[in-house]
């Protein structure tokens, strides 16, 4: 499942990371614009009991999660 946050502000990327995962997905990819969101997605994926990897090009950062 892959969801793109860019563009959204704090809370924002994380609901809508919260609402992807009510499907149980095996893994996720999130996309962030701003280190706010970088940091707040990780922690709530790790929270979750997903292994984070988190790879940044410029200004934006795709956020992996594989339960």
């Amino acid at each position: 499942m892959k969801i793109d946050t860019c563009g959204t502000s704090c809370p924002q990327p994380v609901l809508m990371t919260k609402k992807a995962l009510d499907a149980n997905p095996g893994s996720i990819e999130v996309i962030v614009d701003n280190n706010t969101s970088r940091t707040n997605v990780k922690k709530f994926l790790l929270s979750r009991g997903y292994s984070v990897e988190v790879e940044s090009h410029d200004d934006i950062s795709t956020i992996k999660g594989l339960k």
